[in-house]
């Protein structure tokens, strides 16, 4: 577990208390307001599911409410997030499993292979991909399915990065002292490439154009990628 000051204390508390609900949709977009849903994770019955930077665990709630996994697991690092979650969504346990950890030693330490994982600009944003992808080709079984939506760009339009090369981007503490915290914005054949090198197969792309406009809105890159066989 993480014992750095908490970054994501605030993120998302103001929505906590006005919206308890289990979403009825499932979206990848930076909007989440449009695109392709949880058909992409595939199908679900009796799979063993893990997302990754799961936050409040709203996507992994929905996916337990309106899928058939036998298990989704939550993972955040933040103790925030995890208390938000626990306060929503543990009334969905057992299918749902809400985990205070880093996403990498997670991975490593995961008792049983995985058959889907899943990010929506969560963990995958926020860890250095040489330790993150390959920490996930080994928790998924043969033939498993890796998901994860990011940035295509930075918020402030600047284009995504050419190499695996982190930037500083603002954050704050529990105190709401400015912060920042790293965030890997890379370019969609850097991705590729790094999946690729971590030992994923038929890696796929695609691009989901901004939904809106202003300061921070944003195109979503869209990954997907399997262990092999």
């Amino acid at each position: 577990m993480t014992t750095t000051t908490d970054l994501w204390h605030h993120y998302g508390r103001i929505r906590a208390e006005g919206d308890r609900a289990v979403p009825d949709t499932f979206h990848w977009t930076w909007s989440q307001d449009g695109g392709p849903g949880a058909e992409l994770l595939g199908d679900l019955s009796g799979r063993v599911v893990a997302d990754l930077g799961a936050g409040a665990a709203r996507h992994a709630a929905h996916l337990v409410m309106h899928q058939d996994p036998s298990e989704v697991v939550a993972v955040d690092s933040s103790p925030a997030q995890h208390h938000i979650a626990t306060d929503l969504f543990s009334h969905l346990a057992p299918r749902l499993r809400i985990v205070r950890s880093d996403a990498v030693s997670h991975l490593r330490g995961a008792n049983g292979p995985y058959d889907v994982l899943y990010s929506v600009f969560g963990a995958v944003d926020f860890t250095d991909p040489r330790e993150l992808l390959p920490a996930a080709l080994v928790a998924l079984r043969p033939g498993g399915r890796l998901v994860f939506a990011t940035l295509a760009h930075y918020l402030s339009g600047a284009p995504a990065q050419a190499d695996i090369t982190a930037a500083d981007v603002p954050a704050k503490t529990p105190e709401g002292a400015a912060a920042t915290m790293r965030r890997w914005v890379l370019q969609e054949h850097i991705w590729v490439k790094a999946l690729d090198e971590a030992g994923f197969a038929r890696i796929s792309a695609e691009v989901l154009p901004a939904t809106g406009e202003g300061p921070r809105t944003a195109a979503t890159l869209l990954l997907t990628a399997y262990r092999p066989a």
